[in-house]
């Protein structure tokens, strides 16, 4: 019998996580990896070191691979253009995925399918963003952001008056076109994380709330504490829609803010696993990598449910101690159900290089082993 290849285009934690996920299938994976150094490639058996932005090189790459896929958003649009139209199977394709590349885009289509979103335009220079937000957003402050490349905070300003708007060039003079949106006055950050095979199949994980610190994901609480059943269920279908409507294959992570008066708005899209399914690892039935792997291969998809009533996943960043091995004598005697997944990294301050997740019947329980684990790995604390 022969078992299907999966060529994976980027060479990060989540390429890693999801060629562990199919491992157990006897699927085969084949990386194309910017380095030799990245967290998959030291891990994958068969891995092409070169450049995603060059056509030849994704052209050659495909060779072999029954699917491709990917783990970041960052190919060129027409480039999988190309691919697809020479029959080799592109999943998210370019139809679907350039709504998680660019932001005017998804914004635009969110709309016209009626689901909700913060108040945007693009904006073309300081003194358009200070029309939009004097007549559109209600007032200062708004948010900019490019619509390509940017995430984690980065190609993204924060503009609380109209002085700071002229302060805002950076984005103008690089040539690139800005989305301007309304700064959402929300309580928390939700996710709605589904994933969708070609045949139409699509399962669901519990939605859950994302705390942020900087900019970047710190920690993830599945399922959203204290949220009402009929909000989680229409954040549900909310991304089912979205994944149907825009074709999605694969994973399909929906950011979402709760505002205060209990409505939910879509952030962000993202067509690949996604840091706010991570404790889908340790915490459901099927995790979000091995469904990617079992859409993207349209093989029936995995139930989606929670092992335990709360689990909880901390983000593992780096700090002023670049040797975290020796913590994990003390973080799994003191919890020997931690889960530790690390992805191989040089640790730098501030860098995600691993997580850890717990799990349990007392939220506050979970919480606080999840906090102390990547604390302790991190060397911000020491008993």
């Amino acid at each position: 019998m022969t078992f299907p290849v999966v060529g994976m285009v980027g060479g990060g934690q989540l390429a890693r996580m999801t060629h562990e996920a199919g491992i157990p299938l006897g699927i085969r994976f084949k990386l194309l990896s910017a380095s030799p150094q990245d967290s998959a490639a030291l891990v994958a058996g068969d891995v092409v070191v070169g450049d995603h932005r060059d056509l030849d090189t994704l052209r050659a790459f495909a060779k072999g691979c029954d699917v491709i896929t990917f783990d970041h958003e960052h190919v060129p649009t027409e480039h999988l253009r190309v691919l697809e139209a020479e029959g080799i199977p592109v999943r998210p394709g370019p139809a679907a995925l350039v709504h998680a590349q660019d932001k005017g885009v998804m914004r635009a289509r969110l709309t016209r399918l009626g689901v909700p979103c913060p108040r945007h335009r693009i904006v073309e220079d300081p003194a358009d963003v200070r029309r939009f937000a004097e007549t559109e957003a209600g007032g200062f402050p708004v948010v900019l952001k490019t619509v390509r490349g940017g995430y984690d905070g980065k190609g993204v300003w924060i503009v609380a008056s109209a002085a700071d708007a002229d302060r805002v060039t950076e984005p103008f003079l690089a040539g690139v076109p800005v989305l301007a949106e309304e700064k959402v006055d929300f309580v928390r950050e939700l996710a709605a994380n589904v994933v969708r095979s070609p045949h139409g199949q699509a399962v669901a994980y519990p939605v859950v709330e994302s705390v942020q610190a900087g900019g970047v994901c710190d920690t993830v609480i599945a399922p959203a504490p204290g949220l009402p059943a009929e909000t989680a269920v229409a954040a549900q279908e909310m991304a089912l829609t979205v994944a149907r409507e825009l074709e999605v294959t694969g994973h399909l992570a929906v950011e979402l803010f709760e505002t205060a008066d209990g409505r939910v708005l879509v952030n962000e899209l993202a067509m690949r696993p996604h840091n706010s399914g991570h404790w889908t690892q340790d915490g459901a039935v099927t995790s979000q990598f091995a469904n990617h792997v079992r859409a993207v291969l349209d093989l029936p998809l995995g139930d989606p449910r929670p092992r335990a009533p709360w689990t909880v996943m901390a983000n593992v960043l780096g700090g002023d101690f670049p040797d975290m091995y020796p913590a994990f004598l003390h973080c799994m005697a003191r919890d020997p159900q931690l889960k530790i997944h690390m992805y191989g990294k040089d640790v730098k301050p501030g860098r995600k290089v691993g997580h850890v997740t717990t799990y349990g019947d007392d939220l506050a329980d979970v919480r606080e082993r999840a906090r102390h684990a990547a604390d302790y790995l991190r060397g911000i604390i020491d008993e």
